[in-house]
């Protein structure tokens, strides 16, 4: 017998074996698949006057945490862990940025609203940062901070800047009760950016 013809039962055994075992590895990985939850953008909360001004809503920026797809509960100790079986349609920096777009849509209080990188000139920038976007265990709320900043374009310099923050009540911390619960408290926090940047 050749050492090939000997050693190829062996290692035939082993190939088996590793493919049982990744088999049995992503069987275990198919799990449920989680529930996908969208926010919406406000409407029909009134058209008062604003401005013809030309709006670039940047992308909010956030801590890392906040930057994904989760739903994220906060516990009294500061600790974050995410609702299991449930994920946000997008990154949440993204679905704000694109709903606050739509919500300026909506109330018709600018001249023109987009994100970046659509060949316009805008006359101004509003730039977001998201300080929190949670529901917190201890009060059972959801809570959406958002600070905002209007910079104008040609001078790169703050015009106005302020703080938004809303607490919506949340009728459980599973994944639809604190879907439901921040998506209320986004379209408060929304309404009162759109109403304040004209």
């Amino acid at each position: 017998m050749t050492i090939e013809a000997a050693l190829f039962p062996a290692t035939k055994a082993r190939l088996t074996a590793l493919m049982l075992a990744a088999g049995a590895m992503l069987a275990g990985c198919g799990g449920t698949t989680p529930t996908t939850f969208d926010l919406s953008a406000p409407s029909g909360f009134g058209k008062v006057g604003g401005s013809r001004a030309v709006m670039v809503v940047a992308e909010p920026t956030t801590v890392q945490a906040l930057d994904s797809d989760r739903v994220i509960v906060r516990d009294t100790s500061g600790a974050l862990s995410f609702v299991g079986g449930a994920q946000w349609a997008d990154r949440i920096p993204a679905l704000v940025q694109a709903r606050l777009i739509q919500t300026f849509e909506n109330a018709s209080r600018i001249g023109s609203v987009s994100a970046p990188g659509q060949r316009i000139q805008p006359d101004v920038l509003l730039n977001t940062n998201i300080r929190s976007f949670n529901i917190d265990a201890a009060s059972g709320t959801a809570v959406v901070e958002i600070t905002a900043r209007i910079v104008g374009d040609q001078s790169g310099k703050i015009q106005r800047a302020r703080l938004f923050s809303a607490r919506v009540p949340a009728s459980s911390v599973d994944g639809a009760g604190a879907a439901q619960a921040l998506d209320r408290a986004l379209s408060q926090v929304l309404i009162e950016i759109v109403r304040w940047a004209r």
